[in-house]
């Protein structure tokens, strides 16, 4: 495959097999199309943008060096998450080994929001992040983990199984049993089946059981193109 070949028409599947084949820019055009929801997932999920950022990274070097081992079994973009879901559980893992507590910072959580957010927004607009923050926090890493790509990132069910390599049930399982230990935390953020800021939950779309996750504005729109975020992705590992 030559330098600086046109991949914009290529499939994800096409890009890992040129990748693979040694072409070394294949890989790279892979994480421009996904890095944004990568990051987004990993960004909800650990709730620190440098937690987040390492998540991510580290889920792509494994993403580089193990493409050799993908057997077109599932969507690209579904390996690609996986790999970073479980990069996440890793970090938020040996996080809670250290009994850290990142959204408890106001300043941490302010860098969730858009840069233009971040000055303006009301106090209560920030209240309520940190409300969101710190009860996601408080959930079993499996239950977040459903919670996040279902219920705040639009994920369907059945995809957010494949995501995470369980079945359907489990999903909907670990989802009802997150939603019923948020709804206390978070039921007065919700107001006729609006989310956040009158916003609809996403969730909308997944119709899975028991009240949704109020959807947070912010951390998907602070994409990975800020300079802490997946450093080096799509470079030769």
């Amino acid at each position: 495959m030559a330098h600086g070949a046109d991949h914009s028409g290529a499939s994800d599947q096409d890009l890992l097999a040129r990748h693979v084949q040694g072409d070394p820019d294949a890989f790279g055009e892979l994480v421009r199309r996904h890095r944004d929801r990568l990051w987004a997932v990993a960004l909800r999920t650990l709730g620190d943008r440098e937690e987040a950022a390492d998540a991510v990274q580290d889920a792509l070097v494994s993403a580089y060096r193990a493409a050799h081992t993908f057997r077109g079994q599932s969507a690209v973009t579904t390996w690609l998450h996986r790999i970073t879901v479980n990069a996440c559980l890793d970090r938020a893992r040996k996080a809670a080994s250290r009994k850290t507590s990142p959204v408890d910072d106001t300043e941490r959580l302010e860098q969730l929001l858009e840069p233009h957010e971040a000055a303006s927004a009301p106090a209560e607009r920030n209240d309520l992040h940190r409300q969101l923050w710190e009860a996601l926090g408080t959930l079993p890493l499996d239950q977040r983990a459903a919670l996040v790509l279902v219920d705040m990132q639009g994920y369907p069910v059945a995809e957010a199984a494949r995501i995470l390599d369980v079945p359907t049930g489990t999903v909907k399982s670990r989802c009802a049993r997150g939603r019923a230990r948020l709804l206390p935390l978070l039921s007065h953020l919700r107001t006729d089946g609006e989310g956040a800021g009158g916003r609809k939950s996403v969730s909308g779309r997944n119709r899975a059981q028991g009240a949704s996750v109020p959807l947070a504005a912010g951390p998907h729109d602070a994409g990975p193109s800020d300079s802490a975020a997946v450093k080096g992705g799509g470079g030769r590992a």
